[in-house]
């Protein structure tokens, strides 16, 4: 189902802090996902049937402000990038892969806004 929020993001400066927070506020629970240079924390949400996924990261650079980012469903993240740029929208994370995963990229509405588009592999 396209063009649904199917994930949330929080990017913060104090990754564990956070995690202790929202599993010991709503009962979630973790899966710690080595990255590389980093570690992703998936958040379960035990949704059942409604279920969205989270995850928690470090952000990129301290200035950046501690935030969530939700994510839509998209088919294509190519063509929603260049469909929000053409709205007048700007691409800010270029189309990217998780290997085995899927693909995700972000953009900005025009307000400023960003938003993240996640594409899921394609099953075989």
């Amino acid at each position: 189902m396209e063009k649904q929020f199917c994930h949330m993001e929080l990017q913060t400066g104090d990754v564990d802090k956070a995690r202790d927070f929202y599993t010991d506020l709503f009962a979630w629970t973790v899966q710690e996902m080595p990255m590389g240079d980093f570690t992703y924390t998936m958040l379960k949400t035990a949704g059942g049937e409604n279920e969205m996924g989270g995850g928690i990261m470090q952000k990129a650079s301290p200035d950046m402000p501690t935030q969530w980012l939700s994510y839509v469903l998209v088919e294509d993240v190519d063509a929603s990038q260049s469909k929000a740029k053409e709205l007048g929208g700007e691409v800010v994370v270029e189309k990217t892969p998780v290997e085995n995963v899927g693909t995700f990229g972000v953009v900005t509405d025009p307000t400023g806004a960003a938003i993240g588009l996640w594409q899921p592999a394609k099953k075989d």
